[in-house]
Formats: C-alpha cells, structure tokens, sequence
C-alpha cells in the first residue's frame, strides 16, 4: 500500500497528491508515468510524474472520470493499493539551446521536472502554460524558477494573454530561433502545435492515449508513428509530433465515454 503524504487542490478540479513510493522515486525521470489502481476493484491509470524525491513520487490530475473523482475524495493518511513505476522511456534531455515547452490544462504538471532539467543542461527554456481560465492555472511560481521566461494563455483572457498556446507559441518563434518544443496536453492542442512547427523546429509531444496496463501487453495505447504502430506506454510516451497520426489518435481517445459514466464492475 502507498500512502498519500500530501493532497492539495490546486485550481478547479485539478488536485495534487504527493504519494509514498521510494521505489518508484528512486528511479524516476523527467517524462515518465506510473499507473495507479486505487483498490481491488478499481480500473488502473495512468498519471504523469509531476515531481519526485528520494521517498514520494507527486501526481496530479483532473478530477473529470469516476476513477480520478475517487482519487480525488481521498485524504492524506489514506492509501493507494498499486502505484507502478516508472514507466514509458524518460524525455530527452540534453542542451539543444533554445526551448519552448508548452502545456495545456493539467499537462502543465509534467512541464515542471522536464524544465528543471532542461535547464540546468544549459538551455533556454520558455514555457507557455494554457488554460481555459485562470481558475484552472497552477504552479506558476515553480515553472517560473524553472525557466527563463514563463508566458500565461487563457482562452477567456482572464489572465495572461488571451487566446491559445499557439498564439504565444508563434510570438515566440518571431522573437528566437528555437531548436527544440515539447508539448504535452490535449490531443487537439498537441496536433495544433505540430501544424505550426512542421518544418520549421524539432518538436516532440507526450502522448495520453487510453492505457489499461501500462507494459504494452494489452494493446490500447497503440498509435500509428510514421506509418508504424507503437505503443505510448513502453515506445513513448514521447514521440515525434511530425509523425503522429492524430486524427487516429483524437478518435481513439474518444473510445470509452460512454462507459466512463458506469460503475467499474473489475472483479465482481
């Protein structure tokens, strides 16, 4: 069992939970994820690591399905029944020179250890966090220690720049040459980006796709990369945003709405 150091609400919906898990810790790197069943019953997930130590590895999510509105319910004290990992293949990290990071919606959260060690290789490293409103932003102080220049979007202008992550995206490409993006959040945002940069930068996206056990033994997080299935959870999760296939993967993610709204019946 894995016990939940610390929960903290950090914008609407979205929750922060810094878990006990020394063996995951110990070998975490920026980029990875661990997938999490909360008990018997439950269906496993997976989270990006937002943040680790020598003992706990820090998650956070949106509490938008029945299984991370449970998480959510949960209390320091109480404990987690399966938290594996690290998983996927770590993010590249090395000294490219000038980076742009960009972030929607909760995908914030997997910026910040990918920055951290970005910059102390030598880069640049500008991040543009995106959200629907300011009451769904977060952890602006960290990515700002984090960074050489931290720029705010929100779609309502309610803080920031009004308008999306490529706006900004497309301000900052004017004013550097950069050499490498990394994007992580919505499919939609991620394909958006990759339009953009499409033979003009280096980009790589972190893909979210459906995951049932995270070791690519069941198949659901197949994606179609320069024509070849691979699978996000032991291929990726990152991969070359000017190879992806979105609109298969914008159609996949879509797959279980309608069952998102029932009861797990997992070992009834």
């Amino acid at each position: 069992m894995n016990q939940i150091l610390k929960k903290q609400k950090l914008a609407e919906n979205i929750y922060l939970m810094q878990v006990k898990a020394p063996d995951v810790a110990k070998n975490a790197k920026p980029g990875q994820f661990v997938m999490l069943q909360i008990g018997k019953k439950g269906e496993r997930i997976p989270l990006s690591i937002a943040d680790y130590d020598k003992n706990s590895v820090t998650v956070v999510f949106a509490a938008v399905g029945r299984t991370t509105k449970e998480l959510a319910a949960l209390k320091k004290g109480n404990s987690i029944l399966h938290f594996t990992g690290p998983l996927g293949n770590p993010t590249e990290i090395m000294d490219f020179g000038k980076v742009c990071l960009i972030g929607g919606g909760f995908g914030i959260a997997p910026l910040y250890p990918i920055a951290k060690a970005l910059k102390k290789a030598g880069n640049d490293v500008y991040i543009i966090a995106g959200a629907r409103s300011k009451n769904l932003l977060f952890w602006e102080d960290n990515l700002k220690k984090a960074c050489k220049e931290l720029i705010i979007t929100t779609d309502d202008g309610s803080k920031g720049m009004k308008g999306f992550v490529t706006d900004a995206l497309e301000r900052v490409m004017k004013l550097n040459k950069l050499d490498h993006v990394f994007a992580v959040g919505p499919p939609l945002m991620m394909k958006t980006v990759a339009d953009m940069t499409k033979n003009r930068v280096r980009t790589v996206v972190s893909l979210n796709t459906i995951m049932l056990d995270g070791t690519g033994m069941c198949g659901s997080c197949r994606v179609r990369i320069a024509g070849e299935v691979k699978f996000a959870c032991v291929d990726g999760p990152d991969f070359n945003a000017h190879a992806v296939d979105w609109d298969s993967i914008i159609n996949r993610n879509k797959r279980y709405h309608e069952e998102e709204k029932h009861a797990c019946r997992c070992g009834k």
